[in-house]
């Protein structure tokens, strides 16, 4: 198992035995910004290696399911889980949106494994951010929010999420590798430890969502697992249908697999406050993320080696 994972692990084990175990606030911030700076800057990198027009339909192509993942889940919660209207258009926002911890893990996996996939990736990071809290507030709300709209696009568009990913792109296709070689030291060297302390506070927040699924019962759990695994079909789909690597398709059906933690909940508070957070929090951090990092990932990897096998994409 990858030592990040059982980083994760170690955080979660002493969430659940109450440990006094913390990262102080200050760390966490920290390690966020790092990493999503480090992630941005890779894929501004290659983003200048490649030309802005050949990567618009395929910016156009996950745009799009960023729109639709929302749609899919909606009706589900909806009918099927029995939840009221504005819970069911948040969590159904959470799942249509990405983890960047999700992201950065896939990275890790693939990086461990020696297997190439298109650097661009972090850009479509950014472009998933955003369809979904729009279909999540358009699903609660209706078309009469403009005002709520304006407040929550501003929150999204503005967020320290985005703005540091957008950011990093724009560094790192400004800079150049060489550019960037002497900040190697702090952003790129050291990706792995970062992450594994990152993950070690999201174990630790992970526990303390248990008790809320404890208290919703078993189709939030159910919901947490399924639904990453039909995501991450549509994701390794569109990665096929676009002419990825097997790597990029990996790292696309993760994206699409992932739910939000970070943007999500911001974009929701603000938009649809009658919403209960919990509920979002505990199946996007309690069931998915580690659903994700301890299983889902690898499985998406033998989906895309399996599926390009067959077609002779491989």
């Amino acid at each position: 198992m990858d030592p990040v994972v059982l980083f994760f692990l170690l955080g979660v084990i002493a969430g659940i035995l109450r440990s006094e175990l913390r990262l102080p606030v200050q760390v966490y911030e920290l390690l966020s910004i790092l990493l999503l700076l480090a992630i941005g800057m890779k894929g501004g990198i290659e983003l200048a290696r490649q030309p802005f027009l050949e990567l618009a339909p395929q910016m156009l192509a996950v745009v799009a399911m960023g729109f639709v993942l929302p749609l899919l889940s909606f009706p589900v919660l909806l009918s099927i889980g029995r939840l009221p209207r504005a819970d069911a258009a948040s969590i159904a926002a959470h799942y249509g949106s990405v983890s960047v911890g999700t992201f950065a893990v896939v990275v890790a996996y693939l990086g461990s494994r020696e297997i190439d996939f298109e650097a661009y990736m972090p850009l479509f990071v950014v472009l998933l951010e955003i369809p979904a809290i729009l279909v999540g507030i358009v699903l609660a709300k209706g078309l009469a929010s403009g005002a709520k709209l304006r407040d929550s696009a501003h929150e999204v568009l503005l967020g320290k999420s985005i703005v540091l990913l957008v950011g990093g792109l724009l560094i790192g296709w400004i800079a150049g590798e060489e550019g960037l070689a002497k900040l190697a030291p702090l952003f790129f060297d050291p990706f792995q430890g970062l992450l594994a302390l990152f993950l070690l506070e999201m174990g630790l927040v992970t526990a303390s969502q248990i008790s809320t699924l404890r208290r919703y019962g078993f189709f939030l759990l159910a919901f947490g697992v399924l639904t990453p695994v039909l995501s991450a079909l549509v994701g390794l789909g569109l990665g096929w249908a676009l002419g990825l690597s097997v790597g990029g398709a990996v790292v696309l059906a993760t994206l699409a697999a992932s739910a939000s933690y970070i943007a999500v909940p911001a974009a929701m508070r603000i938009s649809v406050p009658e919403a209960n957070p919990a509920l979002s929090l505990a199946a996007s951090l309690g069931v998915t993320f580690p659903f994700n990092v301890l299983f889902g990932i690898p499985l998406y990897h033998w989906f895309a080696g399996q599926f390009y096998a067959l077609t002779g994409a491989a």
